[in-house]
């Protein structure tokens, strides 16, 4: 499973690092990315799952 972040929706809310720190980071403006490559570790896919569908700007897609 990876996650995604579609950096041109992101608006920085924070949401997704805050539910799934293992997959998401923020930079110095706070806007998210998907850790390394975006996989998911194995135990997180859920909160993975969460944190996209959390994402106020819906810039999270979580592929299987």
């Amino acid at each position: 499973m990876k996650a995604l972040v579609d950096a041109t929706r992101c608006q920085g809310m924070g949401v997704c690092a805050e539910v799934c720190p293992s997959v998401f980071v923020l930079d110095d403006w706070g806007f998210a990315s998907a850790a390394g490559d975006g996989t998911v570790p194995a135990g997180d896919e859920t909160a993975a799952q969460d944190a996209a569908a959390r994402c106020p700007e819906k810039a999270i897609t979580i592929m299987d």
